[in-house]
């Protein structure tokens, strides 16, 4: 009767590693949690740099820059979405696009550039989120 027991207990155990083994393959990597993630972390940064009066040029160039990037990999992260989703991510490209030609080199201008940013993206959050 034990090793009945055992057994049965070994096939369930077995079969419920088997089915989180393929669930989490089944799952895969989360490119559009990705995609949000990066663009949160440096408009997160850049918002704190104004707070802190720490506005590098240089540095909020670069940061305009890695999210311009991360906003060219909306469509291919959000593939299944409807004309205004993208409509919403060009008025993003286009606010990143404006705040990058700007070039804020103080804090003052960093926050009026950093601000249509944000409604951009709050804009689509709004109704997408």
């Amino acid at each position: 009767m034990r090793p009945l027991l055992l057994v049965i207990l070994g096939l369930v155990v077995g079969a419920m590693g088997a089915t989180f083994a393929l669930s989490a393959l089944r799952q895969g990597t989360p490119f559009h949690r990705g995609v949000m993630a990066v663009m949160q972390h440096h408009m997160g940064v850049l918002r704190s740099n104004v707070r802190a009066r720490q506005c590098d040029a240089k540095a909020t160039a670069n940061r305009f820059s890695r999210m311009r990037q991360a906003a060219g990999d909306l469509r291919e992260a959000f593939p299944d979405m409807d004309a205004s989703f993208y409509e919403a991510a060009g008025r993003l490209d286009q606010a990143l696009d404006g705040a990058a030609a700007t070039a804020p080199a103080t804090c003052e201008a960093l926050a009026r550039a950093v601000a249509p940013v944000g409604e951009a993206c709050q804009a689509c959050h709004r109704q997408y989120r």
